[in-house]
């Protein structure tokens, strides 16, 4: 990291006998802020502890002549020194007299921003949290240079308290090509805000403070006309937005719902409950809990939801060494609700290098959603069969070791696989660890497994298993439920009555917290109130993609499903047996 901090200038305005103990103190270059109150000894304070400059009480007139030094305070009590990020603010007393100083020293800090540079880099807008000192304002003056210079966008700042880009009309070269404006008085930020999006075409605000509903308001507008948001907000973490009336839209809002008496009775929640009125102002948000730890909501609509519900979010702990190396660490919650904990996940990644999503993240590793194999034509089906009549395995299937199963059959068991998806079928294998050897030679296999329909009009295919003492096991489709059926047969498995954490991962295409909980919602569904009490259960709506999952877990349990209703409110509907 490189730090500027033109430290000598805050010292100039300073008393002369306090100046001189600070040019010389050990601890000079770790200085946070200087308070002068009337009445009271000076106080310089840095990060971990605080000392007094002199004995000597702070008068009226050293306060005046640091004032005279410094120039006008604005409508929010604020100075600052031209071509500097230093900040005075002045206390007063009720006649508006200044009858004390803060004197919090700026410095512009390259390299800060390693830690997410990868969500900078992605587009989506941006909130940080934290609490005051923490490094809220030199994060996000470090995001407008990167933003501005090295990605080549057109940023503008709504600087209302000249302490993103120092005081005066130039702007501090900390910012880069970032563009400032400033604001005349707090009470107009957001109009300045909206003026910037009207008159400049940025595509990318960046905003310092938002406190007031009316600058939430005006981010909401930013982010709907498709402009990057970068800013901060009051509050140490997403929970304390939640709470706060005036600033809750920017995470969405929160509003109460009355919920119908089999809703609730199904959710087994209070008959009125919250939830979150709209998307989130913001994408993502980032807790600043310290200057080399931050943690971050990848989704805040996720996350939002999950504190709505009673649920604690998993969202990443991201720390960096001195050496600059980022660790993520995240806690992840079971696929089915039950309280427990799958455990922590840590990685590391360079600084610079974006993230791939949930796997670098650390979440569930995801399974793709593979295309089925189809066959069709009777050459075709043919060739396949000649191929796999002339076909030598690279590795001696007879030669591997074999071991007796409960039933007196030969392990691992090798399965010719015909019309079904060799992925899907490899997938579920591997998931539920079943001793099963997929062979492209149906001399060395014990069984074939294969599609009802491709088997039905092709005599060749039973003649050459009869020859061959090989039995042919069907499946109505090469779906994850018939897959894992049909093997559970072929080893004598008998089917599970309720379904097990690893079954649920089959059914995951990239596990996202969406579908983690439509899953987890039509398994509780099935055990808690179709299969015991034989009544039909209408499930929250979902997209087609989550619906086509729900379809799958219900087939699981040899139920039948319907999916009713327009978009985007279609949803799914399950039957007793």
């Amino acid at each position: 990291m490189t730090i500027t901090d033109d430290l000598q200038k805050l010292l100039d305005i300073l008393p002369q006998d306090l100046r001189q103990a600070l040019e010389s103190h050990p601890k000079r270059d770790s200085l946070v802020e200087v308070v002068l109150d009337l009445g009271r000894r000076p106080e310089a304070r840095f990060p971990n502890q605080a000392e007094y400059l002199s004995e000597v009480p702070v008068t009226q007139e050293q306060i005046d002549d640091c004032i005279q030094r410094v120039g006008i305070f604005g409508g929010d009590n604020r100075a600052g020194i031209e071509q500097t990020l230093h900040r005075i603010s002045a206390i007063r007393n009720r006649t508006g007299k200044i009858i004390g100083l803060t004197c919090r020293v700026g410095r512009a800090v390259f390299g800060t921003i390693g830690m997410i540079r990868d969500l900078v880099e992605t587009g989506k807008s941006i909130l940080m949290l934290g609490r005051p000192g923490v490094g809220k304002t030199t994060a996000l003056r470090e995001i407008a240079r990167v933003l501005a210079d090295d990605l080549h966008k057109r940023v503008v700042i709504i600087d209302t308290s000249n302490e993103i880009a120092g005081d005066g009309d130039v702007a501090h070269p900390a910012i880069g090509r970032a563009r400032r404006m400033q604001v005349a008085h707090p009470d107009q930020q957001h109009q300045v805000m909206i003026e910037a999006v009207e008159n400049h075409m940025p595509e990318v605000i960046v905003i310092d403070e938002i406190g007031t509903e009316l600058e939430a308001l005006a981010a909401r507008t930013i982010a709907e006309r498709g402009v990057q948001l970068v800013g901060t907000a009051h509050g140490n973490q997403i929970e304390n937005l939640i709470k706060n009336p005036t600033l809750a839209d920017l995470v969405g809002g929160i509003q109460a719902v009355t919920l119908g008496d089999d809703e609730a009775r199904r959710r087994g929640s209070q008959k009125t409950v919250l939830e979150r009125k709209a998307p989130p102002t913001f994408e993502i948000a980032v807790e600043m809990l310290e200057r080399q730890r931050w943690t971050v909501h990848e989704s805040v609509a996720d996350s939002v939801d999950n504190l709505l519900r009673g649920r604690q979010p998993s969202p990443q702990t991201r720390t960096v060494d001195d050496q600059g190396k980022v660790g993520v660490t995240r806690q992840l919650a079971v696929v089915n609700g039950r309280g427990g904990q799958l455990g922590t996940v840590e990685e590391s990644f360079a600084p610079a290098r974006p993230s791939n999503g949930w796997r670098s993240s650390g979440q569930m590793v995801a399974l793709p959603q593979l295309p089925v194999e189809r066959v069709t034509g009777r050459s075709e089906f043919d060739r396949l069969l000649d191929e796999s009549f002339n076909y030598s395995e690279s590795i001696d299937l007879a030669a591997a070791t074999r071991q007796p199963g409960p039933n007196g059959e030969d392990l691992p068991l090798h399965v010719y696989p015909y019309g079904v998806s060799r992925h899907q079928l490899e997938q579920v294998i591997s998931v539920l660890t079943l001793p099963v050897v997929l062979t492209k030679d149906i001399d060395s296999a014990d069984a074939i497994l294969a599609l009802r329909s491709h088997v039905k009009n092709h005599a060749k295919l039973r003649q050459m298993a009869k020859a061959r003492h090989v039995p042919i096991h069907m499946i109505k489709s090469s779906t994850i439920p018939q897959i894992t059926r049909g093997l559970r047969r072929l080893l004598n498995i008998d089917d599970p009555e309720m379904a097990d954490d690893l079954e649920l991962q089959l059914f995951l295409h990239n596990g996202s917290d969406d579908e983690m909980d439509a899953l987890e919602e039509a398994r509780l569904a099935v055990e808690q109130i179709v299969i015991p009490k034989g009544q039909p259960v209408e499930l929250l709506p979902r997209s087609p993609q989550v619906r086509k999952m729900q379809h799958e877990l219900v087939e699981h349990y040899r139920l039948k499903s319907h999916s009713f209703g327009e978009e985007p409110n279609r949803r799914l509907r399950i039957y007793p047996a």
